[in-house]
């Protein structure tokens, strides 16, 4: 069977060396998520696009429900029930929901996300500070950054891969804005499941002519996903 990847740029940079050979992959730019209605219409364009295979793999979870009324619309689609990539790379929406229960305020970084270049709140102000001012700045901060407490980087690096760099920048990061940092080891076997299945109840597959829905997401009587 002829499968397609469609995720977003972060989804394909930490996850690399994981991504099957010889397999189309559609990248979308990170920067859709901040437009969950765009980044929908993008996401049905490239399904509607895709005639020549059988099934489409959602580098996506519910992404602030950008994928909640995405039709199958030539072939089947398959995509993890979690929140979004963070859920992802912990392992399960299970482990998210941990980490928001011993600190609520906590913002994620992962390889991923720093080797990307995608916006974040802490290079946000970094912008409006050079443009406008450290006054301005420090307005965005606290509109930007006053409910977080604590930044946390998940380690989704491969056996070997030197994650150093993006570590130290994840510290330093903290230590500036006045976070506390924690290091949590992530999982790469949802991710691996995703690609290569089988799928179980911790993934969405929707057939040909089917529809997504805010209740997929929800965990069945019994499974905390």
């Amino acid at each position: 069977m002829r499968t397609k990847i469609i995720a977003c740029q972060v989804f394909v940079e930490e996850l690399r060396s994981l991504l099957p050979e010889d397999v189309d992959i559609d990248t979308l730019d990170m920067s859709l998520h901040e437009r969950p209605r765009s980044l929908r219409q993008m996401l049905q364009d490239r399904l509607d696009a895709s005639r020549d295979c059988d099934t489409i793999v959602l580098g996506y979870g519910m992404c602030g429900q950008a994928t909640v009324g995405l039709r199958a619309t030539h072939c089947r689609l398959a995509l993890p029930r979690v929140d979004d990539c963070i859920g992802m790379f912990l392992g399960s929406r299970a482990a998210y929901r941990e980490q928001h229960r011993q600190e609520a305020g906590t913002y994620f970084l992962t390889k991923g996300w720093i080797g990307s270049g995608v916006t974040t709140p802490f290079s946000a102000y970094d912008a409006v500070r050079e443009r406008w001012g450290a006054e301005r700045a420090e307005r965005v901060r606290g509109a930007m950054l006053g409910h977080y407490r604590r930044l946390a980087f998940v380690r989704t690096g491969g056996e070997g891969e030197s994650l150093a760099a993006e570590r130290a920048q994840a510290r330093a990061t903290a230590g500036r804005f006045g976070l506390s940092y924690d290091e949590i080891e992530g999982s790469r076997e949802l991710v691996h499941r995703l690609l290569y299945g089988p799928w179980d109840e911790r993934f969405l597959v929707v057939p040909e002519g089917g529809t997504i829905r805010l209740t997929d997401f929800l965990p069945e009587r019994g499974c905390s996903l």
